[in-house]
């Protein structure tokens, strides 16, 4: 999983790297501090500027003499360095030509040089080879890596890993406005032992109801949609005594509770409360 930053979290990171604990006075020093070493900075290469051109006009002989040396010296760096890169790229000078003439090869004029295999190629080459018996011994005769076949495998578990912690995970994801019902009933089946462990003692075994409303009837007091059931788990009704489940249940335990309580629609338990609220119809 790649994490993406704007400049945005990056400067909000650095405020409360800075502010962190509270310590302004501790900020505020090291700032002054940067700013400090700054100036120091631009004194120092101001004093070596001046200090320059002091020498230029008080010894301008010596400052001449000093810097057709550097001249000499700069010179004769740059050739050694283009002298290398000739050398690693195998190319000669003009007036060396002659060197590389291939004796008894002149054809109405026409000469050909005996140029000889660039550096640079010749380290390719090898190193290629050295890399494909390095290959050999690592992969097929001792079997430090991994072949093609073991890796399959090896992304093969991790993606089913991946997949399985993605499921994991977004099953909490879910909230009052995007949960819709298990048409499967997985959810439900699931949903049943929450429901028998923290529902039960109020709405009854069955769901016909006890000091909270009957669950297996049409009527509802606050919506009988997944969606409103949902929403009533989660937030509770605290004017009558029904606690926020959210506290205690994960977002996915609440959604398979819900499609358990849809389940027990029509269900006529035995000794049904008295039904309560507006009546819903289904389509």
């Amino acid at each position: 999983m790649r994490v993406i930053l704007s400049t945005g979290d990056v400067l909000a990171g650095v405020k409360s790297f800075l502010l962190s604990d509270g310590d302004l006075h501790h900020t505020i020093f090291l700032i002054t501090l940067v700013v400090a070493m700054l100036i120091l900075l631009l004194a120092v290469y101001r004093i070596h500027r001046a200090l320059q051109a002091i020498y230029r006009i008080s010894f301008p002989e010596s400052y001449q003499k000093d810097l057709a040396e550097k001249t000499i010296i700069r010179a004769a760096r740059t050739q050694r360095t283009k002298g290398r890169w000739d050398g690693l790229l195998g190319l000669h000078k003009l007036e060396e030509e002659h060197t590389l003439v291939i004796e008894d090869h002149d054809y109405d004029g026409i000469v050909e040089l005996d140029n000889p295999i660039p550096l640079w190629f010749n380290a390719l080459f090898y190193s290629t080879i050295i890399f494909g018996l390095g290959y050999l011994l690592s992969y097929h005769v001792f079997a430090w890596g991994l072949n093609q076949d073991q890796e399959y495998v090896v992304e093969v578990e991790r993606a089913e890993e991946a997949r399985q912690l993605y499921l994991s995970q977004a099953a909490d994801l879910v909230d009052e406005s995007s949960i819709t019902v298990d048409s499967t009933g997985t959810m439900a089946t699931a949903g049943q032992a929450i429901f028998a462990a923290n529902c039960a003692a109020c709405h009854g075994a069955q769901g016909e109801g006890t000091i909270g409303p009957n669950l297996t009837d049409r009527h509802w007091l606050h919506g009988g949609e997944i969606r409103d059931i949902f929403k009533t788990v989660k937030y509770g009704v605290p004017a009558k005594g029904m606690v926020p489940w959210e506290q205690t249940l994960t977002p996915g335990q609440i959604a398979e509770v819900s499609n358990y309580i849809i389940t027990l629609r029509d269900s006529k338990p035995a000794n049904p409360k008295a039904p309560e609220g507006t009546e819903v119809i289904y389509e």
